[in-house]
């Protein structure tokens, strides 16, 4: 089964579709569906994190520092921090 969805999009975003679609000859629902298809998941776990910090805010759920969490698994606070500064493992 499918539905129709109707969308509006602004005028740059709609030319470059357009241009895609033709340059192409695919229909321009294929892109859409294509988007849908490899981006939905990204936008529903960034989503489902938004939630998660809003119940932390609110106190729902339990946070505990990172220092504290580091040392639990054994690694040294500082010693990350400062490899997140200098991009390693980037």
């Amino acid at each position: 089964m499918s539905h129709t969805l109707t969308l509006r999009l602004p005028d740059d975003l709609s030319a470059r579709l357009d241009r895609l679609a033709e340059s192409t000859s695919r229909p321009k629902s294929f892109y859409v569906r294509t988007l849908l298809e490899d981006h939905l998941s990204e936008l529903e776990y960034v989503a489902g994190l938004d939630a998660e910090v809003e119940a932390i805010r609110r106190g729902e759920i339990e946070a505990r520092p990172m220092d504290e969490l580091a040392r639990e698994l054994g690694f040294d606070p500082d010693e990350l921090r400062a490899e997140a500064r200098a991009g390693v493992g980037a």
